[in-house]
């Protein structure tokens, strides 16, 4: 179905393409044909049952004609199979574009047919490749976009503001490195994959060094009280102790990632959740290197190391079970060597990293079961200690030197309620042995009598 044109005469589009088709996920594909291949291309797209409009070519190029193809967005990639087994070759120039309106009888057909061979929502190889690398910016503009929000992040942690974190992360550029070098590998584009490693790993580097500098500064200036111990801080703890969970934030924000990518779609909400799994614990480690405490940088680099390990691994293989491969056959095999060994080496390094992962999700269950030993204790030797008055056990709390896995509980604090005025002789020490006997080490347990008085009605 051809409609033969002169370079402005777009008004004699035939009449059959009357019924407009607003939808989503259409792309325009131009194609700049050839000279001496545009009878062989033409047929090929005839025999597709596909409508296009042809053009004649007057720039005095190597060209005769360029042909305008409505496509659903799946059958973009399917479609430029097409036309490269008909004698289009790799370096002809070739534009896709989202279209917003389709005017033609057969695009229902057409969607209907791609729609059972492939996912409808998923985009060429060569728009893939185009989209990864525009989610990378500009070398200049990636690092100051990534040192401000590092900042902003290490000043957010600092003041225990939730709200000043997240804010950080929304103007964070990291999706853009992590996506092209999952899309680099599956599609054996090297300088891809080596533009996604690098700027990866500058911009991890740059996080934690802006985030030292500035924690190092508002240490200096006083310009937030004094932090004996900033594991206090509710913000900072959260990243210096990662469990199981941080794994699978990772692992989800990586699939979310590469799906928006895949899809067409705005990848700018997907990258806030990637900035999530990154910038909090990069900026977590420079604090930590700036109030000289290395078990703070330790735990939250760790985290650091797990997360990127796991967007790349879920991203990659996302890709590749999506079916994404290089458009040459024979260098598929490498792509997939390649694209095997890298997720192998994945796994065998969030492998070996969440062995501290594991530790520490099985260090918050064992404090959590002692805590709750603890608590029952006390409250057993209330219930049976003899005495004339009314007591009852009002609260337990449990502190450690550090907020830190893998560490015994430093001091418990019980607190119980007697009746104004009263006392009870002799029940501190019955409580302290019992709980020293729990926790198995030599706490310090320190029972505070609290005035209640009871009520009935």
């Amino acid at each position: 179905m051809v409609s033969d044109l002169g370079p402005f005469d777009l008004g004699g589009v035939p009449r059959r393409f009357v019924i407009p088709r607003a939808t989503e996920g259409v792309r325009l594909l131009q194609i700049s044909i050839p000279s001496g291949k545009r009878d062989r291309l033409q047929s090929a797209l005839d025999e597709e049952g596909l409508d296009y409009i042809v053009t004649d070519e007057t720039s005095e190029r190597a060209y005769d004609a360029i042909v305008y193809i409505p496509l659903p967005t799946n059958a973009v990639e399917p479609t430029l199979e097409i036309l490269r087994n008909s004698g289009l070759d790799d370096d002809n120039f070739a534009v896709v574009t989202e279209a917003k309106t389709v005017v033609s009888e057969h695009f229902e057909e057409l969607e209907a047919k791609y729609a059972a061979e492939e996912d409808e929502d998923r985009i060429a190889r060569d728009e893939l490749i185009t989209s990864a690398d525009k989610l990378a910016p500009s070398f200049r503009t990636y690092v100051i976009m990534t040192v401000v929000s590092a900042v902003i992040a290490t000043a957010g942690l600092l003041m225990d503001s939730p709200a000043v974190v997240v804010g950080s992360m929304v103007i964070a550029p990291l999706i853009g490195p992590a996506m092209a070098a999952s899309v680099g590998t599956v599609v054996n584009e090297r300088e891809m994959f080596r533009r996604g490693i690098r700027l990866q790993v500058i911009g991890l580097g740059v996080s934690v060094a802006a985030a030292f500098v500035f924690a190092f500064l508002v240490k200096q200036a006083n310009l937030i009280p004094p932090l004996a111990d900033v594991t206090v801080v509710p913000e900072i703890r959260e990243r210096v102790a990662p469990d199981f969970l941080s794994l699978a934030i990772a692992l989800g924000a990586g699939v979310a990632g590469i799906v928006s990518l895949t899809s067409g779609v705005s990848a700018g909400l997907v990258g806030v959740m990637i900035a999530v799994a990154l910038i909090p614990p990069a900026a977590t480690v420079g604090i930590g290197l700036a109030w000289g405490e290395p078990m703070v940088s330790l735990g939250a680099g760790v985290l650091l190391l797990v997360n990127v390990l796991s967007i790349n691994l879920a991203a990659l293989a996302v890709l590749w079970y999506m079916g994404y491969r290089p458009e040459q056959w024979f260098r598929q095999s490498v792509a997939r060597r390649t694209t095997i060994k890298r997720i192998g080496t994945l796994v065998v390094a969030i492998v070996v990293l969440s062995l501290f992962l594991g530790g520490v999700t099985l260090d918050s269950y064992q404090r959590a079961t002692t805590e709750t030993d603890i608590q029952a204790d006390a409250d057993a030797v209330i219930e049976s200690y003899d005495t004339p008055h009314e007591v009852e056990l009002l609260d337990v709390e449990v502190t450690y030197q550090r907020a830190l896995p893998l560490q015994d509980p430093q001091r418990v604090i019980i607190t119980v309620g007697v009746p104004p005025g009263e006392s009870v002789s002799g029940l501190a020490d019955a409580i302290g042995q019992r709980v020293r006997e729990t926790a198995g080490t030599d706490v310090t347990v320190e029972v505070r009598y609290v005035g209640a008085e009871r009520t009935r009605t």
